[in-house]
C-alpha cells in the first residue's frame, strides 16, 4: 500500500470511528450501519473453522423449513389453482426459513456475502481469507441442504403432505431456464439478500426485522429469482426422486446461482455501499 493510500485508509477509519450509536428514536446513519457491518463481518472471520461449518450447516438445515411449507402448499392447492398461480402463492411461505436463519444468527451464504466482503474492502482482511470463508459457508449450507432434502423426500409422502411429483415440479421450475437468465436472476437475488443484511443492521427491533425479511424474500419468491441455498434443496431433491433434473443440470444451475449471488452481494451491495461512504471522506 502506498503512502497516499495508507493516509486515505486512515481517514476512512477515522470517519468510521466517529459513527456513534444513535438514540432509539433516530435512524442510523450510513456510517453507523457500515461500521456495524464491518464489525459483524470481522467477528465471523475470528470464529473457528468448526464453528463456521456448524453454523452454516445449521443454516442449510433451517432454510429447509421454507421448502417443507412450499411443497405442502403446492401439493394442497394443485387441483385448486393453476400451476402458474401456485408458484406465486408459495411466496407467502417462502420467508419462513429465512426468518429462522437470520434471527437465529446462523451463517447463510447469501446474507453474509456482502457482510464478509466489507472487511476486505476496508483492508482489514485479504481476498484469500474471504474466499476461504465463502468456501466454508457454502460447504456447510449445501451439506445442510442435502440432509434436509433427504429427510423431506422421505417424510413428505409418509405424512401425506406432498408427493414426489410435487418435488419434481418445483425442481423443474427452478432449473428449466437458460444459463444467462439464471446468472442475472441470481445477481438480483444476491443484491436483494445483501440489502436484507444492510437493512437488518439498520433496524432496531425484532418486528421490523421480520417485516424486512418477509418483504425481501417474498419478493424473491414471487418473481422467481434464483437463490443458491434454498434452490440447492429444490433442485437436489428433484434430482434424487425423478429423472427430469439430471446431475449435470444440477451442477449447472447450482454453480451459476452461487456465482450470481456472490456478484450481487459483493458488488452491488458491499462495494457500492462502501464506495458511497469512501467518496464522502476527505483526503486531508
Amino acid at each position: 500500500m502506498s503512502e497516499e493510500e495508507e493516509k486515505k485508509q486512515q481517514n476512512i477509519d477515522k470517519e468510521l470511528d466517529k459513527a456513534e450509536t444513535s438514540e432509539v428514536t433516530q435512524a442510523k446513519s450510513h456510517g453507523e450501519i457500515l461500521k456495524e457491518q464491518i464489525c459483524e463481518g470481522q467477528e465471523v472471520y475470528k470464529r473457528s473453522t468448526s464453528s463456521i461449518l456448524l453454523s452454516s450447516l445449521t443454516a442449510g438445515l433451517e432454510i429447509g423449513f421454507s421448502y417443507l411449507l412450499m411443497c405442502s402448499m403446492f401439493y394442497y392447492y394443485t387441483d385448486k389453482v393453476p400451476e402458474e398461480g401456485l408458484f406465486k402463492i408459495l411466496a407467502f411461505v417462502y420467508p419462513l426459513g429465512f426468518i429462522l436463519v437470520v434471527l437465529g444468527q446462523s451463517i447463510l451464504f447469501t446474507e453474509q456475502t456482502s457482510l464478509l466482503t466489507l472487511p476486505v474492502l476496508n483492508r482489514q482482511r485479504d481476498l484469500m481469507s474471504l474466499l476461504r470463508l465463502w468456501g466454508l459457508v457454502i460447504l456447510g449450507n449445501l451439506i445442510g441442504g442435502y440432509l434436509m432434502g433427504m429427510v423431506l423426500i422421505w417424510i413428505g409422502p409418509k405424512l401425506g403432505i406432498f408427493d414426489h411429483e410435487t418435488i419434481v415440479a418445483i425442481g423443474e421450475h427452478v432449473a428449466h431456464y437458460e444459463s444467462w437468465v439464471i446468472v442475472v436472476s441470481a445477481i438480483l437475488a444476491g443484491w436483494m439478500m445483501g440489502l436484507l443484511s444492510w437493512l437488518i443492521t439498520s433496524s432496531k427491533d425484532t418486528i421490523s426485522r421480520i417485516f424486512i425479511i418477509f418483504l425481501i424474500t417474498a419478493t424473491m419468491a414471487f418473481t422467481g429469482l434464483h437463490h443458491s441455498i434454498i434452490g440447492n434443496i429444490e433442485i437436489f431433491s428433484a434430482m434424487i426422486v425423478g429423472s427430469e433434473v439430471t446431475f449435470p443440470e444440477y451442477l449447472r444451475v447450482q454453480s451459476l446461482a452461487l456465482l450470481g449471488n456472490a456478484i450481487g452481494g459483493a458488488f452491488f451491495v458491499a462495494l457500492l455501499k462502501y464506495r458511497a461512504f469512501v467518496f464522502n471522506v476527505k483526503d486531508y
